[in-house]
């Protein structure tokens, strides 16, 4: 068969998409189970959700919540470290360990004939974790040398600076997640003991399953091997005082620096704010992909980075807007003036031709991102932490389709606020002052 290539494909017929089915249930000791059963290949998957992360360190124990999840997996039950390590391996299955503002997370994948013996590990680790000295003093050396690395990282230095100042020293997601090295050497054993015993509860944790098992098994085996986690008192919330949003400009000397991590934003609403979906279509529109204005003007017109962009980052409990990018240094100010030019240039309307390909590129993609296991069961972790709807899935298309221009328009003035922006730069302080000899930008301040 002979195709004509001078001749541009017709788009294929409307996308729909219907979420996998899902069921919930609970465990006798309270625990909450999310279910999917998908069954292509003989995997199960299970994502233990746990209420404790980073936002819950104390004051001057930064890094507690995150040397927790390095540790709790160091030897459980019978098993040391290395030996766990083993029995994982030998049964083909893969265990992860995440933390982050919001949450920590202990995911385990594996064969479905070898499920039952990597679930009683999987029990073993929430419930009976060695958590000695030993494995302490390692895993905490491990996070010290770990963030000195980072220490000269600009990308690293400019993501963490920014929330730090955008959301404030009292504020609970200031604070990177690793911590901060003076604290990480505060904390000791006893600490990470007593955080495990507070936040490490089934009545403060939830699971999403997805794989090639019937929700019977399912619930007959969890019951088998984690009913015994025993039940608690957890009721976990935080205070949350921002800084005000405020035209500055917060300079991070990298003394010697060729090139400038820069990023400007503000406070943002939620993801359960009622333009949520009109965010969503803006901010591709705006920043969110590679044919996206910033991007198109940084990068394709003037050649000052290879790629720009800019989001809405939501929290569980907060969110806020930011625009970032790389930049040879002598560009700094050139990049500053393009990006607040499409900040307000975005609050006068965006075209029928963008939305409809924003619409389109992101209804094309949509069904992609339920394809792997990781990928089902990480939409309904959204899903839970966020509080949305039960068919929230099966809604998106429909809601991104009926979204309007007028819509868009209104929630750029709503959201977008190049006047109370704030910038970050990190990068060569001498030569950055050099060219910010003006206010265009807010009030200079050179930071730590």
């Amino acid at each position: 068969m002979k195709f004509d290539r001078s001749k541009k494909p017709s788009p294929s017929s409307e996308i729909s998409f219907k979420m996998p089915s899902q069921s919930k249930f609970s465990l006798n000791n309270g625990l909450d189970i999310y279910f999917v059963k998908k069954k292509e290949l003989p995997i199960i998957r299970l994502n233990v959700i746990i209420n404790a992360g980073s936002k819950f360190d104390l004051t001057n124990k930064k890094g507690t919540s995150n040397l927790l999840t390095m540790c709790i997996d160091e030897g459980a039950g019978k098993y040391n470290a290395l030996e766990l390590s083993e029995q994982f391996d030998l049964l083909g299955a893969h265990l992860s360990l995440n933390c982050n503002n919001d949450t920590i997370q202990i995911t385990l994948q594996t064969l479905k004939e070898n499920f039952n013996e990597a679930l009683d590990l999987l029990g073993k680790i929430l419930t009976e974790p060695h958590l000695t000295e030993k494995d302490f003093d390692r895993e905490k050396s491990k996070i010290q040398t770990q963030l000195k690395q980072l220490s000269d990282d600009p990308d690293y230095l400019a993501n963490t600076a920014f929330e730090s100042i955008l959301f404030g020293e009292s504020h609970p997601y200031s604070f990177p997640v690793l911590g901060l090295n003076d604290n990480i050497a505060n904390i000791n054993n006893d600490e990470i003991s007593s955080y495990y015993s507070k936040f490490i509860l089934p009545s403060n944790s939830f699971i999403i399953a997805v794989g090639d098992i019937t929700k019977e098994e399912l619930k007959k085996n969890l019951n088998e091997h984690i009913s015994v986690w025993e039940k608690g008192n957890a009721d976990f919330h935080v205070d949350k005082v921002s800084n005000p949003d405020k035209k500055t400009v917060y300079i991070v000397n990298k003394k010697d620096a060729v090139q400038t991590e820069i990023r400007v934003g503000h406070h943002s609403t939620g993801k359960k704010s009622k333009d949520y979906f009109s965010k969503h279509l803006l901010n591709t529109i705006l920043g969110g992909q590679f044919t996206s204005r910033i991007n198109l003007n940084l990068r394709e017109k003037h050649g000052y980075t290879y790629g720009a962009g800019s989001s809405f980052n939501y929290y569980k409990d907060d969110a806020y807007f930011g625009v970032s990018t790389s930049v040879g240094i002598e560009n700094t100010t050139n990049t500053l003036n393009e990006i607040f030019y499409e900040l307000n240039n975005i609050r006068n309307g965006v075209t029928e031709e963008e939305l409809s390909f924003a619409k389109s590129s992101i209804i094309r993609k949509f069904p992609l991102n339920f394809e792997t296991y990781r990928q089902v069961a990480s939409h309904i972790i959204g899903k839970v932490i966020y509080d949305l709807p039960d068919d929230y899935y099966d809604k998106y298309i429909n809601n991104i389709n009926s979204v309007s221009i007028d819509e868009v328009n209104e929630a750029a003035t709503k959201n977008i606020f190049p006047d109370s922006a704030m910038t970050v730069l990190v990068g060569d302080k001498d030569k950055l002052l050099e060219q910010l000899k003006d206010d265009n930008f807010g009030e200079i301040k050179v930071v730590d």
